[in-house]
């Protein structure tokens, strides 16, 4: 038999199509000889349909392997009743072989695509040195349509609201965004480099310069930054922009879109999800005083407390010394976390040493007379100690963990030490994905050790018009129009209303330490723009595959990415990034030096 073109899927085949003859294409997934009956389950990406091969009849059986290529012509037979598979959309039926042709033999593999259950111990690096084997899994099909599915349905949103999707360019100039860019060598003036964008950020601003009013984009973008399970040195977001915009505009089109998009898409493939609902709202301050973050987890709703005031004039001294010299004391509770063991205690306070707390204390609430607590509970009075567990909102048996330090020493191990009390509770529903806006974060942060103010997102995000008056008097008290959503403790999306007026982009880069000489050869095309007309606008930028990572339950990125880099930015495929040769060291003028130990 030689090639056929198929006139059916794998996964198509039917009770209703009994008796039709049939030409499949694809991989023999799993094979079983009984001895006079022969049977392979032939898989594409549509499925899998069972093969009834008559061994007198088809030449070359024996030869077939697990993942050979093979076409096959037959008839589509129902099976008999005991031989039903209910666990596949096949299981009805099965094609009666009259013709089978290898089109393609494979080798021994690495690892078995047939076997799901055993790639929990196959390496990562294995899986994606062979990536292509790896995406013949059932599994890792679905992760890939889910994620085109995602980015489909969020295009048919923005296309039905009037957005245009543009590109924008790859090469672009090195920006202050936060992270090292990637530099590309420009070969006609050695010495001069693109750099590849960060994000589209500035690209989409003079779009709404241009007029183009609406805008998006599915866009690549590149940071040269630490790896960790959800980032990659290249990665997709959506990109959008809106002309004239206020804050709420932004907000209500993006919420609509992700329940949308998320809750179509949960539908179709029959994800175990509650529907997306709507966002709850938290300022920046409200999200740090109630969760110790600005990455809350709202799928509980344990919350911090402050008894800074109360530890001022308690006879504790450690608490006391720090509340005194401008330190706080905030603490957790731990639902039923008084049953907990010494050594499970200790696991807990050496957890809060690994992010910089210099301890952690406790009160375990026992005993009839919640004033009968343990712990440092002896260092209170009574009066005290009973404003402690009802801030607490203590209850029998919860355990109470307080760190004391300066205020963002505190915050990290707290926000950090609520997620894993969610999680060793059971609090953290993966049935849920809880998504909520965080609003009017401070437009600059101090940065100690380089002595400077640093934007808290980015230099072109727009301070609230009522606080400009203090960008150089008190720069820390000014708000920002900027606004990210959350998703889980995890931040998922990042936006803002810009600056579009030049004279305000100058003070801000005043302020961030940027002087007008730097200005003018970093920003100089921008900030004449802004001076052509630029009017008011506005975007976001949420991350398709951490979306498409949520949706899946996935806790690490590379899951939902066709191709991706693992530690260091490797690539075990194709074994990059790699050497050049000298004639291409030549060509760009350029030659290898030591790098500089950081």
């Amino acid at each position: 038999m030689s090639f056929r073109q198929r006139t059916h899927t794998c996964g198509e085949l039917r009770a209703e199509h009994v008796g039709e003859t049939v030409t499949l294409n694809g991989w023999c997934h799993r094979i079983r000889d009984l001895g006079g009956l022969f049977f392979v389950d032939l898989r594409d990406r549509t499925g899998i349909c069972q093969l009834n091969c008559d061994v007198n009849a088809i030449v070359g059986l024996e030869k077939l392997r697990s993942e050979f290529v093979v076409a096959v012509t037959g008839k589509v037979a129902k099976r008999t009743p005991e031989a039903v598979n209910t666990k596949i959309p096949t299981g009805e039926i099965e094609l009666i072989v009259e013709e089978l042709a290898v089109l393609n033999e494979c080798d021994v593999l690495p690892f078995p695509v047939s076997d799901e259950e055993q790639m929990d111990k196959v390496s990562e690096e294995l899986r994606i040195k062979y990536r292509y084997l790896d995406l013949r899994r059932p599994s890792m099909y679905q992760k890939l349509a889910v994620r085109a599915a995602l980015v489909s349905g969020i295009r048919k949103y923005l296309d039905d609201r009037g957005f245009l999707e543009v590109e924008t360019p790859i090469f672009t100039r090195s920006t202050p965004e936060g992270a090292r860019d990637y530099l590309v060598p420009y070969r006609l003036e050695p010495g001069k480099f693109y750099a590849l964008p960060q994000s589209p950020q500035q690209y989409k601003q003079l779009l709404m310069v241009g007029g183009i009013d609406r805008y998006y984009q599915i866009a690549k973008c590149f940071r040269d930054e630490a790896q960790r399970a959800d980032r990659q040195p290249e990665f997709t977001q959506l990109d959008l922009e809106m002309s004239f915009p206020v804050q709420e505009d932004i907000l209500q089109l993006t919420e609509g879109l992700t329940c949308e998009v998320c809750n179509s898409v949960i539908e179709k493939f029959g994800l175990d999800f509650e529907p997306v609902g709507r966002f709850p709202r938290l300022t920046y301050d409200e999200s740090m005083t109630k969760y110790a973050t600005d990455k809350p987890d709202l799928r509980f709703d344990l919350e911090v407390f402050d008894i800074t005031d109360i530890a001022k004039k308690s006879a504790f001294g450690v608490f006391q010394a720090i509340a005194s010299s401008g330190g706080i004391v905030r603490g957790i509770r731990y639902p039923g976390g008084a049953e907990l063991s010494r050594n499970q205690i200790g696991e807990l306070e050496t957890f809060a040493k690994e992010f910089g707390a210099k301890g952690l204390a406790n009160i375990p609430v026992v005993g009839v007379n919640p004033l009968d607590a343990k712990g440092i509970a002896k260092f209170f009075s009574p009066e005290e100690l009973a404003a402690i567990l009802d801030r607490a909102g203590a209850k029998h048996n919860d355990l109470l963990l307080f760190v004391a330090d300066v205020e963002e020493s505190v915050l990290n191990v707290l926000g950090r030490l609520r997620n894993l009390i969610g999680e060793r509770c059971g609090l953290r529903d993966p049935r849920k994905l809880v998504f909520c806006w965080i609003l009017d974060f401070p437009l600059v942060f101090w940065d100690k050790e380089n002595q400077r103010w640093e934007a808290s997102h980015h230099p072109f995000t727009g301070p609230k018009s009522s606080d400009i008056e203090f960008l150089e008097s008190d720069p820390g008290r000014v708000r920002a129009e900027c606004y990210d959503v959350v998703c889980n403790g995890v931040e998922w999306a990042s936006g803002s209303i810009r600056i579009h007026r030049p004279d305000i982009q100058s003070r801000v880069f005043n302020l961030l330490g940027i002087d007008e000489a730097t200005q003018q050869a970093r920003f100089g095309h921008i900030l004449e723009a802004f001076r052509m007309g630029a009017p008011p606008h506005g975007g976001i930028a949420p991350g398709i595959d951490r979306l498409a990572m949520f949706l899946l339950g996935e806790d690490n990125i590379r899951e939902v990415m066709a191709f991706p880099k693992i530690g260091g930015g490797y690539d075990p495929l194709m074994d990059t990034p790699s050497e050049i040769d000298q004639s291409q060291w030549d060509e760009i003028g350029l030659q290898l030096k030591k790098p500089i130990k950081e």
